[in-house]
């Protein structure tokens, strides 16, 4: 059985989809058959990283969710549009969720039945024969991230280096030991170049009892690609991408 990653941040803007994308890219390029889920339903986005137009996706998560078909058939293969992936012997399966506004307002007005997505996690698991899952969570703390978190093996919370996403960490952390969550860790994103990174490394994991899988720069040649592409598959010796190798070695030795 694959293991489920859980991605998550409690607030927006903290880098967490351009993350997930190239820590799932990063591990198909060892060779693992990877799905990524987005289960940011209210604002989706990481279908962006790899190409793919709202008017190309088909069947989304949401149509899932409505019981209008399989998981499975919700998954798209994007690994030709991946250099390397195959040829290393890896997969990725894209689940997104619609760019629709209608079928995004229809969720907001009427909701869904939550326990759905630990069905559809398992059955994507099972039915794709992936060996990590990784879900592109919703900022914050609701009820499909709890669900998320809990049924994880594995969860990275992202922050910055910013006072208000200290606090929300603190929180979320707080929620995730209740839940017994296990294989917690920590990933520090958007830290000046001039910082000592095993510096900050420490001081985060005696802050917080936890353990930090990596520590990733802020970029500008990051910032300059504006969401086009994988920038791991095309910049593997950069420090944003060495950040991430780290990052996926945590993962695959857990």
């Amino acid at each position: 059985m694959g293991k489920i990653v859980a991605v998550h941040s409690f607030r927006g803007g903290t880098g967490k989809s351009n993350i997930v994308a190239n820590i799932a890219t990063c591990i198909a390029c060892k060779g693992k058959r990877v799905g990524i889920v987005d289960t940011d339903i209210q604002s989706p986005g990481i279908h962006v990283l790899f190409g793919f137009e709202p008017e190309s996706m088909g069947k989304t998560l949401n149509d899932y969710l409505w019981g209008k078909c399989g998981i499975e058939e919700a998954a798209k293969d994007v690994t030709k549009n991946l250099a390397g992936v195959e040829e290393a012997g890896g997969k990725v399966y894209l689940i997104p969720s619609s760019m629709k506004m209608g079928e995004i307002a229809r969720i907001l007005k009427e909701g869904y039945e939550v326990s759905l997505l630990n069905d559809g996690f398992t059955e994507a698991i099972r039915a794709l024969n992936l060996d990590f899952l990784f879900i592109d969570t919703h900022p914050g703390i609701g009820e499909e991230t709890l669900l998320s978190l809990a049924i994880a093996d594995i969860s990275l919370i992202i922050l910055r280096p910013d006072n208000q996403d200290y606090q929300g960490t603190s929180v979320t952390l707080e929620v995730c030991r209740r839940l017994e969550v296990p294989n917690l860790f920590l990933v520090m994103n958007k830290v000046l170049q001039t910082y000592d990174f095993e510096k900050v490394k420490h001081d985060i994991e005696n802050v917080y009892k936890c353990d930090v899988a990596g520590v990733l720069p802020q970029s500008d040649d990051l910032i300059e690609i504006g969401s086009k592409e994988i920038f791991y598959l095309n910049h593997r010796e950069h420090p944003f991408s060495q950040g991430i190798e780290e990052i996926a070695e945590r993962i695959l030795n857990v």
